[in-house]
């Protein structure tokens, strides 16, 4: 937990860890897998799955354009990290939806 807390307070030093705990919990499994932990900012089938799974499954989206607007923010903020951590991502993509407070 403590690595991908350190992970998001990279661009966000002032992250929750409970937060940040409870999207770890979420992914669950995934996290095992080194592929599927990792977010691909380059494959729009990836980009899709983040939207769909996440940001309207999950964060309760109904606005698809907004949501692909943030997905395209935090690939833009990450684009210094050859390999973007789920965890981070989701959490980036959660805060500029302003739905961290809903996790």
């Amino acid at each position: 937990m403590s690595d991908y807390l350190d992970d998001v307070k990279r661009y966000d030093p002032g992250a929750d860890a409970g937060v940040v705990d409870k999207i770890v919990k979420h992914l669950g499994i995934a996290l095992r897998s080194r592929d599927s932990s990792l977010v691909s900012c380059s494959d729009p089938s990836e980009l899709a799955r983040v939207r769909e799974k996440w940001c309207e499954k999950k964060l309760g989206s109904t606005n698809q354009a907004g949501a692909d607007e943030v997905i395209a923010r935090v690939c833009e903020e990450m684009s210094g990290d050859r390999n973007k951590n789920r965890v981070t991502f989701y959490y980036l993509v959660a805060k500029y939806m302003g739905k961290l407070g809903e996790l």
